[in-house]
């Protein structure tokens, strides 16, 4: 084997350049001496054998009776020498040995040669990695500079900015380092990888490893907020009924959500259940808090007032505000914490009545019947509904009867408080109508028409007269009106 295919098969082989990419490195390579030597590589032809072992680069030179130019062209004479069948016009390409080539253009060639491997590596690893942002990678610690930390990953090198990195993580050399990529960059050396420990994806992105349910789109992230270091949120949701969101990711004896807290070197996290209900999210992102109720106070601009217990307030407000400042930032709502005692110094009077207000022109074309199952009540606890609807009692009039007589009492999984809650927004909603009250309304109805549309006339002279006359208007005859007898 030649030294060129030996070197092709090199760069090839064991690099990983692709063939193309060699072949049109080393053609420039040689065009760059070949212009540096002749002043122009316009008419350099560079020529591979089919088996790459040998290149030949020759001058393609226009026949002419007279040469003004010996770069570009050659005496007919001259090029009869060498080939008999040539005439004046024609171009012929005459094989130029590049080992004649002066020093200064085998460096150019040299420098070319460097450059196009160089930007051929580039173009490798960027195609190679372009499609991994957004995934994790792991790597080992490799030093730290101006407190940005390089990590070796084998091909190329990563860096994880200090602004990236989590404040509680502290790395020593060849600890082993898993990140989130979050760019690429092009440098001198290849290519360099930008990673991230602070995103909240890369939080998103090792439960989805650790959780199957996610993994096959049985439960899905909805939302997630991250205060790298001290606290994470995240909301779930489930595509199928049977299947707790927050128990898949949580895992049995909390093992899933453990090993993710592990990653993260002892971060808390929070997973709770996302709704649509602004009123029931903004409870469930509270947590670790237990929130008595939620007032919206303002709709568009997005503002409600959650109240708790006084024992609950600092959990509610976390430590420097974090909790309720994640809370916030979950639900896309500006939410106001107080305690029990706080809210009744302030009147929510106004409010109450311009929200009732807003609902009852916002649905005042929905007859009251519309609502018939216990979930569809605005406010309700939807984990409340789904233990009713196992248990039978998805039906509001059936949930109010056994609420009434008492069978509901001994119901599992539900407290007495939560079955009292769900009656008391059944009571705010729902209006009952007996229905014989309503038919005995409508007979009456009947017969009151029935009634104003009778008419009386005067038996003497026929003129028109009403129940509450005593003489005829128009002959004046005296005449009562006698009650029917049943």
């Amino acid at each position: 084997m030649s030294e060129m295919a030996e070197a092709i098969r090199e760069l090839t082989q064991d690099k990983g350049f692709s063939l193309d990419s060699v072949k049109q490195t080393i053609e420039n390579t040689l065009r760059a001496a070949y212009k540096r030597t002749f002043g122009t590589a316009d008419n350099c032809i560079v020529t591979f054998a089919d088996d790459m072992s040998d290149v030949t680069v020759a001058s393609r030179k226009t026949i002419v009776d007279g040469v003004y130019d010996p770069v570009t062209e050659i005496e007919l004479e001259e090029a009869k020498q060498l080939s008999e069948e040539c005439e004046l016009g024609d171009e012929i390409d005459i094989i130029v040995d590049p080992k004649t080539f002066d020093r200064s253009a085998v460096s150019v060639g040299k420098q070319e040669t460097h450059k196009g491997l160089n930007e051929s590596f580039k173009d490798k690893l960027y195609n190679e990695y372009k499609d991994k942002v957004g995934e994790i990678i792991i790597g080992y610690f490799q030093r730290e500079y101006n407190g940005n930390i390089y990590v070796d990953l084998g091909k190329v090198e990563g860096v994880l900015p200090k602004k990236y990195q989590s404040p509680r993580e502290v790395y020593q050399k060849n600890d082993r380092i898993k990140a989130f990529i979050v760019d690429l960059k092009r440098i001198s050396s290849g290519l360099q990888l930008v990673l991230s420990r602070s995103d909240p994806k890369f939080v998103q992105s090792i439960l989805e490893l650790e959780v199957p349910e996610i993994q096959d789109k049985t439960v899905e992230i909805k939302r997630i907020v991250r205060d790298a270091g001290y606290r994470t949120k995240i909301a779930v949701a489930t595509t199928k009924e049977d299947v707790d969101p927050v128990g898949s990711c949580v895992g049995p004896k909390g093992m899933r959500i453990q090993n993710v807290i592990r990653e993260l070197e002892g971060e808390k996290i929070d997973v709770l259940r996302y709704s649509d209900d602004p009123v029931v999210f903004i409870k469930n992102a509270l947590s670790p808090a237990e929130v008595n109720r939620v007032v919206i106070l303002d709709d568009e601009k997005k503002t409600a007032l959650a109240i708790v217990d006084d024992e609950q307030f600092s959990v509610a407000i976390g430590k420097n505000g974090q909790n309720v400042r994640l809370a916030n930032r979950l639900c896309d709502w500006s939410i106001d914490v107080k305690t029990e005692e706080q809210a009744a110094e302030l009147d929510l009077t106004e409010i109450t009545s311009r929200r009732a207000a807003e609902l009852f022109s916002n649905n005042a074309t929905v007859e009251p019947d519309e609502i018939s199952v216990v979930a569809d009540l605005p406010g309700v606890n939807q984990e409340v509904a789904a233990k009713l609807a196992e248990a039978g009692y998805e039906d509001i009039e059936k949930f109010i009867e056994a609420y009434e007589n008492g069978e509901l009492a001994n119901l599992e999984g539900l407290t007495s408080e939560e079955l009292e809650e769900v009656s008391k927004i059944v009571h705010s909603n729902v209006e009952f109508v007996e229905e014989e009250e309503s038919e005995e309304a409508a007979e009456s109805e009947k017969e009151t028409e029935a009634e104003s549309e009778e008419e009386y006339f005067c038996p003497e002279c026929g003129a028109k007269i009403t129940l509450d006359m005593t003489h005829c208007p128009k002959c004046g005859i005296e005449f009562e009106f006698e009650e029917d007898e049943e």
